[in-house]
């Protein structure tokens, strides 16, 4: 009797007017009994008391593509297997619904776009159209992501979410240049019902709309893959065809016996994952499915190096004891040089200067032993300070943050777990905190701090024009209790574990950097440096003017970032010359054999994204040709460029070992910058030197024609 107990509950409970977390508190996962799923369901999507929208429908069944739905729906219901006249009142169902579907919403059917599949687990609820209608337009806005299409947003964010919780098997799939779209896209599309038998696939809905978490199908379908790794990985050596094939089947050997096994491991790993992942992407991913919206969708997270945490999270996250052991909890690394950190941090970061992997190799080496250390030390003191997800954290200006992201990057070559990167880094943590920031920071300098200093500035100028300042929006700043708490917390949990820092990693001196030597080429142009101006990939240019001197130049550069219009084309550049596009692939040792080959040296390719790539830069007297190695002898072509093309070449104040090679031609008094490559060569001098010699004879050569 006990046991039937929570089923006179939930009856009891639909007969009044209850809600999904009423439903949620009765069942606890437990199997919904058959005649009572349809009741619970429409609760659950809040369908109930919806009024009947198929009544307007007029059926007249025109649109453009009704043929191609109404074909798809014959096929679907065929490979099901009913009898007859079963077949012609599902197929009548199913083309009717989705006829109206698309007139009510303004959208276009497409082949397997899921819509079929979604609905047909519906359709076995034997319910009326209406009510039918209301759950699918239900599901498809709360629980189906926008964007299910080739390289949509959805599966950017599928990647980051395996490269966070299993960085060996994402690498693994990057290398065969398997994307999540390639073969989970119909697991997004409709709750896995294409991959599934319906029997598993109504004990899966009925927990998944009583959790009602959208984000859920995200972690089944990383414990699809996360169970399946070892048998995924042993395939590295068989074809991209094969390994799909298996991967896309996947979901197929689910049992229902499995359903709530797989359910609680998808809500662990969700326990285990950062809330930004699910607060940062909820308006892109959900809502109102729409034409409009998906026509509008952008690609924000197509190049993230890796899983973004917010302010908010990290703040709140160390300031409050967590209520399981298997929460998030971050180890902060503070990835700003020296001095930006001396004027002020959290107490509870950990100092990694991320000049130091460029600069000093060995200590940079030696540091990150240190965090290792410091890490599992402030884990086993079970401080707020120490966790096992390592939350990077960089200035929020890109002239240092393209460091933070070489040195997060180099965690993530090593396949480390639980890797996060501070969404605006220390800019957004001093504006977070406002006010109160001297309670919050530890050694705040307002003489030093970069965002203090910034702001000073800004606020002259303000008094200068005669305006007043903005309010500061408060929207997104918490309580001043939990400024306190968090104050409070800092000062007693960090101690024990700051102690330990200083004693296990000592950052080397800030020498001044080296004056910069001697221009190997000289300046051809004679004059003081010209201005640069970039333009985007599509604009169209001819050749170089006639009579016009080439501007080509060895400089420092100076700001040791690039110009705010670079960052802009360089990052549309980094999207259109991601790793994995076709380029030939040669044998590394006869290609070094050419006899067209001046030189090469070894070298790295420094990514946008802070991904390093070894590689050879090539000169040969036209070109400048960069190979990068992928193994067993065998390199790929990434970079053929015109000598004639190059107009700049520039190299870090810090780091001199650190090339920019900058393309374009003159334009008036200026330059137009096309594109940039970068690369970190050990001893740049003697490469640029000969880059720099080819350059002018190639150009002499192009005027004697």
């Amino acid at each position: 009797m006990d046991d039937n107990l929570w089923l006179i509950e939930l009856e009891s409970a639909l007969l009044d007017d209850c809600n999904v977390n009423d439903i949620y508190a009765i069942c606890r996962g437990k199997a919904i009994p058959e005649a009572l799923r349809p009741d619970v369901w429409q609760v659950c999507l809040d369908v109930r008391h919806k009024s009947d929208q198929m009544s307007l429908f007029n059926e007249i069944f025109d649109l453009p593509f009704q043929n191609t739905l109404r074909e798809d729906c014959q096929v679907v219901v065929d490979r099901i297997g009913n009898d007859d006249e079963d077949k012609v009142s599902v197929i009548s169902d199913l083309e009717s619904i989705l006829t109206f579907y698309c007139k009510n919403r303004n959208l276009q059917y497409e082949s397997d776009n899921g819509w079929i599949e979604l609905l047909l687990p519906l359709l076995a609820l034997k319910l009326n159209r209406c009510d039918t209608y209301n759950l699918f337009e239900s599901i498809r806005d709360i629980y189906i992501p926008k964007g299910c299409k080739p390289k949509g947003n959805v599966f950017h964010v599928f990647r980051l979410l395996i490269l966070y919780h299993d960085p060996e098997l994402c690498t693994m799939l990057d290398t065969k240049k398997i994307t999540p779209d390639l073969y989970s896209i119909q697991w997004f599309q409709c709750l896995f019902a294409s991959s599934c038998s319906l029997s598993v696939i109504l004990s899966m809905w009925d927990l998944y709309f009583q959790h009602a978490d959208p984000f859920m199908v995200f972690f089944l379908a990383l414990i699809i893959l996360v169970n399946g790794r070892d048998q995924i990985l042993a395939m590295k050596n068989t074809t991209k065809e094969e390994l799909l094939k298996f991967l896309s089947n996947m979901p197929c050997a689910l049992e229902p016996d499995d359903v709530v096994d797989f359910c609680s491991l998808a809500q662990y790993y969700a326990l285990k994952t950062p809330s930004s992942f699910k607060t940062d992407f909820l308006k892109a991913l959900y809502g109102s499915q729409s034409e409009k919206s998906s026509r509008n969708e952008t690609c924000t997270v197509s190049q993230a190096l890796c899983l973004p945490v917010s302010v908010y999270e990290l703040v709140e996250n160390s300031s409050i004891d967590l209520t399981t052991p298997d929460a998030v909890r971050f180890f902060l690394v503070d990835c700003r040089p020296a001095d930006q950190y001396n004027a002020g941090h959290l107490s509870t970061a950990f100092h990694l200067d991320c000049n130091l992997m460029l600069q000093e190799p060995i200590s940079f080496s030696t540091a990150v032993q240190g965090l290792l250390t410091a890490q599992r030390q402030a884990i086993e003191a079970n401080s707020n300070a120490g966790g096992e997800h390592l939350c990077f954290m960089g200035s929020g200006r890109m002239e240092e943050d393209q460091y933070t992201h070489m040195v997060v990057a180099s965690f993530l070559q090593k396949n480390t777990q639980y890797v996060s990167l501070l969404t605006g880094g220390y800019t957004a943590i001093h504006d977070y905190f406002g006010d109160h920031m001297a309670d919050c920071l530890e050694d705040h300098d307002v003489k030093k701090c970069i965002v203090c200093m910034k702001n000073s500035v800004e606020l002259r100028n303000l008094g200068q024009a005669g305006q007043t300042q903005q309010p500061r929006r408060d929207s997104q700043r918490p309580t001043s209790d939990i400024f306190s708490r968090f104050s409070a917390v800092m000062k007693i949990k960090s101690a024990e574990v700051k102690d330990k820092l200083f004693d296990i990693i000592t950052n080397p001196s800030n020498g001044t950097s080296t004056a910069v030597g001697h221009h190997h080429g000289g300046s051809l142009s004679g004059q003081t440096a010209v201005p640069d101006r970039h333009v985007s990939a599509n604009e169209r240019n001819g050749k170089r003017y006639r009579n016009v001197a080439p501007v080509f130049s060895i400089d420092d550069d100076n700001d040791d970032h690039y110009n705010d219009n670079e960052l802009k084309n360089s990052a549309e550049m980094a999207g259109s010359k991601l790793p994995g596009d076709a380029k030939e692939i040669v044998n590394l040792t006869l290609y070094l054999k050419s006899t067209d080959i001046i030189n090469a040296f070894r070298c790295q390719e420094v990514h946008m994204n802070g991904y390093m790539y070894d590689s050879h830069l090539i000169i040969t007297a036209t070109h400048l040709i960069v190979l990068r190695e992928l193994g067993h002898g065998q390199a790929q072509i990434i970079v053929r460029r015109p000598l004639s093309s190059i107009v700049k070449i520039t190299a870090k104040k810090r780091h001199r070992d650190l090339i920019t090679f900058k393309y374009g031609f003159p334009n008036g008094d200026g330059l137009l910058i096309t594109d940039m490559d970068r690369f970190l060569i050990p001893n740049a001098s003697e490469a640029t030197a000969l880059v720099s010699k080819h350059i002018v004879q190639t150009l002499d050569g192009s005027k004697l024609t």
